[in-house]
């Protein structure tokens, strides 16, 4: 029986070679491709796949956020992300979001087919540079709330500013970053700031 599979990628020209590729060799069927996040789950209940490959970085919901909702919908439901970008922190939110299988878009149809087979028996799959980055990192230290703010001091607008946008005080806006400034072993804001971001946690 050959594995059922939804893929989601916004380009259309990738995915579409991906979907014409992946099936070439017989054993894995495209049942439904899409370039919208928020399609997968009801294209997966509606063809009965048994398996998805999603891009990280999607318009409206991402990668992660699909997977979260695949795992809460279908526990357990093997999911492999496809990412240009694997910083740590992207990493780690996706192990946490049930993601079975990882890998760059530098990879070949073959490593990727190879995976899919491997994360749809039950297998998992990281490659060793991202793991290593990984560990070495280490866990993600700020709070949900700091790395909300830090994402938004990410343009040198005013603490005022923040607050207003995240409907906060200007003190409590203040804390979070002197918090998030400590934990980062930073010297200011603006290298918290790049700090997250060379992380993936912003």
């Amino acid at each position: 029986m050959a594995i059922k599979m939804v893929l989601a990628e916004d380009e259309a020209l990738t995915r579409e070679a991906l979907a014409e590729l992946l099936q070439l060799p017989g054993d894995i069927e495209v049942v439904a491709h899409t370039g919208r996040g928020d399609r997968v789950l009801d294209l997966v209940n509606e063809h009965h796949a048994g398996l998805a490959v999603l891009d990280l970085h999607m318009p409206g919901t991402n990668g992660i956020a699909v997977a979260e909702q695949l795992n809460r919908e279908r526990a357990g439901f093997p999911v492999v992300v496809l990412t240009c970008d694997g910083r740590p922190g992207y990493v780690q939110r996706a192990l946490k979001a049930g993601v079975r299988g990882i890998l760059t878009k530098e990879t070949s149809i073959r490593e990727l087919s190879r995976v899919i087979r491997a994360v749809h028996a039950g297998g998992r799959y990281i490659p060793a540079e991202l793991m290593d980055e990984m560990l070495a990192v280490g866990e993600n230290p700020l709070t949900d709330r700091e790395a909300e703010i830090l994402k938004a001091a990410a343009d040198g607008r005013p603490l005022s500013a923040i607050a207003s946008q995240l409907h906060l005080s200007p003190g409590t806006v203040r804390n979070h970053i002197h918090s998030a400034i400590h934990k980062l072993k930073a010297g200011n804001r603006i290298s918290a700031v790049h700090a997250a971001s060379r992380a993936g946690w912003i």
